[in-house]
């Protein structure tokens, strides 16, 4: 919690919860939320999202990844490139037209994708270690709750995001 207290009133709270937001985004973005361990752990935001939806969901080709993740193909095609550099993805030929591409995870990147969600799990059990199991499930939930609002927000044009997937 910051040092800011909120004022009385809706506004006050409002006002607090948006700098709070703001100052979470800041600090998630300078760890990275990294974990915990060696630096190696942490991973672009972009790339772990592209690698736990293709996780989640198997392989399929750029569109449909977009789609999936609210994005345009563009985007996706801008940021998976270097995950195929790097051999965390690979590019295949669809099974049922070989003129399409699918992109799948490759044993190293589902590794890599293991590693670093371990990594963030340890990260998230030492932040919330005093927290009740009933004020984790809360957090999550209401968490949960503002991503898909802020999904929804995207989805019907009212504001600019790369990289907030919709709820899972």
């Amino acid at each position: 919690m910051t040092t800011d207290s909120p004022s009385v009133g809706k506004s006050g709270l409002l006002d607090h919860l948006q700098h709070e937001v703001a100052v979470f985004a800041r600090r998630a973005e300078q760890t990275r939320l990294g974990g915990v361990g060696q630096v190696r752990n942490s991973m672009d935001r972009a790339a772990y999202l592209l690698l736990n939806r293709l996780d989640k969901e198997g392989p399929m080709g750029v569109k449909a990844l977009a789609a999936s993740m609210g994005i345009d193909s563009s985007t996706v095609t801008r940021q998976v490139a270097p995950l195929v550099e790097s051999g965390l993805v690979k590019r295949t030929s669809h099974p049922e037209d070989g003129r399409a591409v699918v992109l799948q995870l490759s044993p190293r990147g589902q590794a890599r994708l293991d590693e670093v969600r371990s990594s963030r799990r340890e990260l998230m059990a030492q932040l919330t270690e005093d927290w009740a199991p009933k004020e984790r499930e809360d957090f999550c939930t209401l968490l949960t709750r503002f991503n898909a609002a802020l999904s929804a927000r995207q989805a019907a044009g009212g504001g600019a995001s790369e990289e907030i997937p919709p709820a899972s």
